[in-house]
């Protein structure tokens, strides 16, 4: 189930994001297959894999044949997390435990996300990507302060950090979306390998 209201929420970040874009100015070097973001794993929202399982169902319609590359690569990489994954690898499920979440913390930094096309260095789902994706880039706030790309903003002064920020919407526009589809995190290869399973 994927809510119609998603729409309005990427809309809205996305139109944060290149605020914060032209802000930057040349300290934000992020390009077309600049691809460290894209390794190590992180946690996604149930309404983040809504939005990815909705992308490959509508990429399987318009080039089945990257869909189905997508597919083979998301089979490949839960078959080689599977076995140490932080939480139930059968629905993929994150568990929120304190043990799984240490776990997880060290837990495949270095694995392709399996959306990445390696040969192209580009996002296959990028219209479809997760909220972490999105905002990745211009500084971000969060409870430790702002945090940045380390590849960018080397050479900017705190000043020019602070004013190129990311203006993010109130998050319970987010939360209210997200609650319907069910409180648990995922990644990303787990989070389409519940389709991937439909596919194959």
């Amino acid at each position: 189930m994927y809510p119609p209201g998603d729409l309005e929420l990427v809309q809205i970040v996305d139109a944060a994001l290149a605020d914060a874009t032209l802000r930057s100015g040349p300290h934000l070097v992020c390009h077309p297959g600049c691809t460290p973001c894209c390794h190590g794993v992180f946690a996604i929202s149930s309404l983040d894999a809504a939005r990815l399982q909705a992308g490959l169902a509508s990429l399987s319609q318009t080039d089945p044949d990257r869909a189905s590359r997508i597919r083979r690569r998301v089979s490949a990489t839960v078959m080689k997390l599977a076995p140490d994954f932080p939480g139930d690898p059968t629905t993929g499920h994150l568990a929120i435990d304190e043990v799984s979440q240490e776990r997880f913390e060290d837990f495949a930094n270095d694995e392709p996300c399996p959306v990445l096309d390696p040969a192209t260095g580009t996002c296959d789902l990028y219209s479809h990507r997760p909220m972490t994706c999105r905002v990745f880039g211009p500084p971000v706030r969060s409870a430790g302060g702002l945090g940045i790309c380390e590849l960018c903003f080397q050479d900017a002064t705190e000043p020019e950090i602070s004013a190129a920020e990311i203006h993010l919407p109130d998050p319970s526009i987010e939360a209210d979306l997200t609650r319907p589809l069910g409180d648990w995190t995922t990644i990303i290869a787990f989070a389409l390998q519940r389709k991937n399973d439909r596919a194959l």
